[in-house]
């Protein structure tokens, strides 16, 4: 009897988490094959035919906008986030390993923006430009928008990380006379070599994936997500399906080559140096 409640429990959570996939995922199994219709296509099944003619719709003009151009500025942008993120959270996790005056006000300030609602952050930022009289771009208000989304997470992983972290190492290279440069150069960054690709893989994704908070300050240009939320109403082909299989074949082509730097990077770490 207790076997029989067993077997059914268990296909009753195996159904569940069936369930749960295919809610997840469906959606984007059924964009991934509408974007490969014929030049006949629709937005909704049946398919009508088998192409990569929507795929190569993308790069070309639509009625309105350009995809290939607010995808070069979505991924300048997210490259300058990753930078800056990565930068400013690997300062403030070596800043607050020890207490100084003002730390838990420094800290609470900065994860603060993540309880504000997003379009009060972008609001805000946009009236402050207004009030200075400079422009709102998508390079200098949104990178600025941007950063009090990437930041905090940033600044709270690199917590973990540096709280974790064993100080014997500096220690030791001090010890053999190494300056702080050196030891943090040749000793810590090594060590915390794969979580700082972890952290600027996900300011480039926040930043590359942002609506809300770029949504009142981006300017007269938009970024890849307001270009496809302004075209909802104009680009009525599967051109838009075929953009969320591109971007989506991105994504995982990003992840692919983190994941393959991190795994160079420990099979480095885990060879002994010679001399």
């Amino acid at each position: 009897m207790a076997e029989k409640k067993r077997s059914t429990s268990s296909i009753l959570l195996t159904a569940f988490f069936g369930l749960f996939v295919l809610f997840l995922y469906g959606p984007m199994f059924a964009v991934f094959l509408l974007s490969l219709q014929g030049p006949e296509g629709q937005l909704t099944f049946p398919m009508r035919g088998f192409s990569f003619h929507w795929i190569g719709a993308v790069f070309g003009e639509q009625r309105v906008g350009s995809f290939v151009t607010a995808f070069q500025r979505s991924f300048t942008l997210g490259l300058i986030i990753m930078l800056v993120t990565v930068v400013f959270s690997v300062m403030a996790g070596l800043a607050f390993r020890k207490q100084f005056r003002g730390s838990n006000i420094v800290f609470y300030l900065t994860i603060s923006s993540l309880i504000v609602p997003s379009i009060l952050v972008s609001l805000g930022i946009g009236i402050v430009f207004s009030v200075l009289n400079l422009p709102a771009q998508w390079y200098s208000s949104a990178l600025l928008g941007h950063l009090t989304w990437t930041l905090p997470f940033a600044f709270l992983i690199m917590l973990g990380i540096f709280g974790r972290f064993n100080p014997s190492y500096e220690e030791a290279a001090r010890d053999l006379g190494a300056s702080d440069r050196t030891t943090f150069w040749r000793i810590v960054f090594p060590l915390i070599a794969s979580s700082v690709i972890g952290v600027g893989l996900l300011g480039f994704t926040l930043s590359y994936d942002e609506f809300t908070r770029t949504s009142l300050i981006s300017g007269e240009n938009n970024t890849l997500p307001l270009e496809i939320f302004g075209m909802t109403t104009n680009v009525t082909t599967p051109a838009l399906y075929a953009l969320g299989t591109i971007t989506t074949i991105f994504s995982f082509l990003l992840i692919g080559i983190a994941l393959f730097t991190m795994q160079q990077l420990a099979k480095r770490q885990g060879q002994p140096r010679k001399g």
